[in-house]
């Protein structure tokens, strides 16, 4: 959930930084700039000051020449040398009454040419469009000379703008910084605020998937996060509670009933026994009814051991699990012999954490089952191996196998394969296989073994729970 919030709230707090750099962006540019014009428009003003005193100049093609004239001509050769600005005043005729530097003329168009038309109706040139970091590298502004209410005169002043482009860059640079800093903090900020609404979800999905995995102990520990979900943290240990007082009752029940019924099954099997002892040898009925009363008494054992399974805490140790395989394929290799079934296995020395008995109480299940299923003349293998961090324990046959249907369902309590219901069994071996090896943190899965038959996968952690 995590890594689906974050994204969303920092895709957000970029948009609100953009939406708030970008405006400040723009008017830093357009305040450099303004800075710019103004201090050209001073210029502009004062050399207008003084070519309007000079005498004579702009009734003719050529400007006569006196003592104001060459103040204004070096004035502005002075301007052009400190700051590199091309500056001059031009008559209407566009005959220059002085410009540094001396050579320098209007152009036919453009920008220059607008600028000088716009002064000679007696305004000043409209300000600039905007320079930008990337385009634009001259400025223009054109103001009029007036003398006794006419314009006698423009002064033009064209002023490169590298240094104003580099002044805005530096800005958007600065701005640029403030954005990047602040996205960190805010970023910062998210992962704390979503840690800390989080947390008390990732400790409820843990506590929910121990639940779910038979370790009906688990709870949600106080944690912090808002008051919702502390609320919820609390709702759900109250209901784990309930569901566990109603298991714990259940598993009781079955525990209790199959103990107080053993007695009497026990009972009634002995008077069938000594009623049979009455009766004629072989009669059926009696033969019936004790291999049904068997059955029973096996399908009892079995619920009291599911029961005792489902409640007993694993034991949980380092287990060479090769050893304690090898041990059961030995222990039922008489029963497979029996029965014409060959059971071979390949038991390589290799550790897992878990509990002997329950584990090898799982095996037993788990080799029994196989061994029921496989006809004769086939073979049952078994295989352990390991990876970094689980140990396996294979389980093949070469009986019917399953279908993908009957898969899904294998392990459930009491069910059996409609295909296999004349062969002894209460449908409970494999149901407390997954039991017993839940309660380690083992599991257990099913799947076919081409071209016929079932594979059991027993899969121990090799290494401890942790804290």
């Amino acid at each position: 959930m995590r890594t689906r919030l974050l994204p969303l709230l920092i895709v957000l707090l970029a948009a609100v930084l953009l939406a708030l750099g970008v405006p400040l962006a723009i008017s830093v540019a357009a305040a450099e700039q303004q800075r710019v014009v103004v201090d050209r428009i001073d210029d502009t003003a004062r050399f207008a000051a003084l070519a309007q005193f000079v005498t004579d100049g702009c009734g003719t093609t050529r400007v006569t020449t006196d003592e104001r004239l060459e103040t204004l001509s070096t004035e502005l050769a002075s301007y052009y040398d400190v700051y590199g600005i091309r500056a001059g005043v031009f008559c209407h005729s566009e005959v220059p009454m002085a410009a540094a530097p001396v050579h320098w003329r209007l152009p036919e168009a453009g920008e220059m040419r607008d600028a000088f038309a716009e002064a000679l109706l007696s305004r000043r040139s409209h300000d600039p469009e905007q320079v930008w970091p990337w385009q634009r590298d001259r400025l223009v502004v054109a103001s009029p000379v007036i003398r006794d209410g006419d314009v006698v005169a423009v002064v033009v002043t064209d002023s490169p703008t590298g240094s104003m482009r580099s002044r805005i860059l530096h800005g958007w640079l600065v701005i640029a910084a403030g954005e990047s800093a602040a996205m960190l903090l805010a970023v910062g900020a998210a992962l704390r605020l979503t840690g800390w609404v989080l947390r008390p979800v990732r400790i409820l999905d843990a506590t929910t998937h121990d639940i779910a995995t038979g370790r009906l102990k688990s709870r949600v520990a106080a944690a912090g996060g808002p008051p919702e979900l502390r609320r919820l943290a609390r709702s759900f240990n109250e209901m784990a509670d309930n569901v566990e007082d109603v298991l714990e009752q259940q598993r009781a029940f079955v525990a209790d009933a199959s103990h107080q019924l053993r007695n009497p099954l026990a009972a009634l099997l002995l008077r069938i026994e000594l009623l049979a002892l009455e009766l004629p040898d072989g009669n059926e009925e009696i033969a019936s009814v004790r291999t049904e009363g068997k059955r029973l008494a096996t399908v009892l054992d079995d619920l009291l051991d599911l029961a005792l399974a489902e409640h007993a805490e694993a034991d949980l140790r380092i287990t060479d699990l090769g050893a304690l395989t090898a041990e059961r394929v030995a222990a039922w290799t008489p029963t497979a012999e029996a029965k014409g079934v060959r059971l071979a296995g390949d038991c390589p020395p290799t550790t897992a954490w878990a509990d002997p008995v329950t584990l090898s109480s799982a095996l037993d299940a788990v080799i029994d089952n196989a061994v029921k299923f496989t006809p004769e003349g086939e073979t049952v293998e078994v295989a352990v191996g390991f990876d970094g961090t689980t140990t396996t324990v294979v389980v093949a046959d070469r009986g019917p196998g399953l279908t993908d249907e009957e898969l899904s369902r294998v392990g459930d309590r009491f069910w059996r394969s409609a295909h296999h219901q004349n062969i002894k069994g209460s449908g409970l071996g494999l149901s407390i296989s997954r039991t017993l090896l839940a309660a380690g943190g083992g599991t257990i899965a099913y799947d076919h073994h081409p071209p016929h038959g079932l594979r059991v996968t027993v899969t121990v952690p090799r290494s401890g729970p942790t804290a």
